[in-house]
């Protein structure tokens, strides 16, 4: 399990950063995935490697440049990490049948059993953080990510126009 040392405190009058919504996010992802991650390790698998392998299942036979988008990593970074994955028997790579300069990767079946395995103790820990949230607060959330993720897709160099003075955000009561 992690450590509380670990942790990440967010000081809600820490100033910039603490209030900062791109802070926020990934310290909220750092500290919500804590647990599951040293899970994943305990596993004998990177959390890299998890990311993969839950790609993976939901869907087999991914193309590389693909698989690296929704694993969120740089491509080269996914081809290594996918070699030692292929070494420790859990994927494997093949040509495309119909273009054959590019290449798939595929669960095997101890790959499949493991992923499985790991997604449905992901989707467990992802009910028990919804557990402790608001009513309806988990869906607004991701409704909220799935929108930010649309506005900034990867690749997209679009950025918002410049705000001439504060924003105020909407905020419901409690």
């Amino acid at each position: 399990m992690a450590k509380d040392e670990d942790r990440i405190e967010i000081d809600r009058n820490a100033g910039f950063v603490g209030d900062y919504l791109l802070y926020l996010l990934a310290a909220a992802s750092d500290a919500a995935s804590a647990d599951f991650h040293a899970h994943v390790r305990e596993q004998g698998l990177r959390v890299p490697e998890w990311r993969i392998l839950a790609c993976l299942s939901d869907e087999d036979g991914q193309m590389v440049t693909q698989l690296a988008q929704l694993a969120l990593m740089e491509q080269s970074h996914l081809t290594k990490i996918v070699d030692h994955m292929a070494l420790k028997g859990l994927v494997k790579r093949r040509s495309d049948e119909r273009d054959r300069r590019r290449v798939r990767v595929f669960l095997t079946p101890a790959g499949r059993e493991l992923g499985g395995r790991l997604v449905d103790e992901a989707q467990a820990h992802e009910r028990a953080i919804i557990a402790r949230l608001r009513p309806g607060e988990a869906a607004l959330l991701k409704d909220a990510l799935r929108h930010i993720h649309a506005l900034y897709r990867a690749g997209s160099s679009v950025a918002p126009a410049p705000v001439a003075g504060p924003v105020k955000l909407e905020t419901r009561a409690t």
